[in-house]
């Protein structure tokens, strides 16, 4: 049950704060879909401008509030008659997607059937009686956004750099909980289907990607070393990626991190003391090197684990629904009180989601703690708490009750 103050608060905030400044394109041609306090899930509605969708938002106050990534003829109709005309590119980058250490400090997890819980990422089956639907509870701290984060400056690079987009056709945001999205509105895609969106997936998760053929013939090169002289990457795409990504893991490469692969000691010994030789032949001639002692088992442990780094980790099923329902810009998260906020490609380094993405800059809230790890908001630290009573600023408190882990004192 959501608490009276959690509705206070956005009730509080779509009729004095809420600005709509990113309007989705073609908004007539949308279906918007909202989660209200009362009602539930309300979908299929449309709206003809942006004052009427406004309107509605400070009428109705949502949790959550939705539109969709896709074009109809009718909206409000179901979805078997809304006549689909085409939809934008969204990719979803989520923490929930990128292994990070921190997860084991903050991930909660519990078996729906025989209540075993443990911390860390969720597992597919309980370890006790083989469930697998899970009670968990997640948190968005500052190491997983500054995953997630990379994540996208990757995928942003791959848009523009291999597919050809531009700044104008592309808008990024803070999704207001734990990761970002990136909408990509253009003719040129509008009319995919799923199986053409599916092959761009495959393309920036590198799914399918077959590392040796982006490299030389490694057998070849033990035979002739002196091939790898006359062999170059490519220019662009994979290649020119796993090209790059092999030069700058080599050069921070500790011992540790070469062991991790796999290789043998003596191979290690090998790649750590022939490090310079390898780079100055990447970066000087832009050619394959060979290197005594290293072989194509060796080299293809280097590739794949560089494919795996370079790949951009994102939410597949959300590119490839050309029905998607996203949510909208500038609406509160209901599971932490933020904001969905738009921020340019220019200023992605300097995003702070704890800090440019907060609602509520006034007030104090006396709230009951019942466990809450250490977090920042703005400029301010607070916790960790347990069973704890405390007075917050009215952002840190909305954030904990929204996440289930505080109530208002009354």
């Amino acid at each position: 049950m959501v608490s009276k103050f959690v509705y206070k608060m956005f009730h509080e905030y779509y009729n004095r704060d809420f600005h709509l400044e990113t309007v989705p394109g073609q908004i007539n041609s949308r279906e918007f879909g909202f989660v209200l306090f009362s009602e539930g899930v309300v979908r299929h509605k449309k709206f003809e401008t942006n004052d009427e969708l406004t309107t509605f938002l400070r009428k109705f106050v949502p949790l959550d509030a939705y539109y969709s990534c896709a074009y109809y003829e009718n909206p409000e109709a179901d979805m078997e008659r809304k006549c689909w005309l085409g939809a934008d590119l969204i990719f979803d980058i989520d923490a929930d997607h990128i292994p990070t250490m921190c997860e084991q400090l903050h991930e909660e997890w519990m078996c729906s059937n025989c209540k075993f819980s443990g911390k860390g990422r969720t597992p597919n089956k309980c370890p006790i009686c083989g469930g697998e639907k899970f009670d968990v509870k997640t948190w968005p701290c500052e190491t997983c956004l500054a995953s997630a984060k990379q994540e996208t400056i990757k995928l942003l690079e791959m848009l523009m750099r291999d597919f050809g987009f531009s700044k104008d056709e592309m808008h990024i945001f803070f999704s207001g909980h734990r990761g970002y999205h990136i909408h990509v509105e253009c003719e040129a895609i509008k009319e995919l289907d799923s199986m053409a969106r599916k092959e761009i997936v495959d393309y920036v998760s590198s799914i399918g990607l077959e590392a040796s053929m982006h490299a030389p013939d490694l057998k070849s090169l033990e035979k002739k070393p002196n091939l790898g002289r006359n062999i170059k990457f490519l220019s662009s795409g994979w290649s020119q990626r796993i090209f790059l990504g092999v030069q700058n893991f080599l050069a921070n490469a500790k011992e540790e991190d070469l062991r991790n692969l796999g290789l043998k000691k003596d191979t290690v010994n090998i790649v750590i003391n022939c490090k310079d030789l390898i780079l100055k032949g990447l970066r000087e001639l832009e050619k394959w090197p060979t290197v005594r002692g290293l072989g194509s088992e060796t080299w293809r442990k280097i590739i794949e684990h560089v494919v795996m780094l370079q790949s951009a980790k994102i939410d597949t099923v959300v590119t490839t629904d050309i029905h998607r329902l996203i949510r909208l810009p500038e609406t509160l998260n209901s599971k932490t009180g933020l904001k969905k906020v738009e921020f340019s490609i220019s200023s992605v380094d300097d995003f702070d989601p704890f800090r440019d993405a907060v609602a509520f800059k006034r007030g104090i809230v006396e709230v009951k703690v019942s466990n809450a790890p250490k977090f920042r908001l703005g400029d301010e630290t607070f916790g960790p708490y347990t069973n704890k009573k405390v007075k917050l600023p009215t952002a840190a408190a909305l954030m904990l009750i929204c996440r289930d882990r505080a109530e208002v004192v009354e």
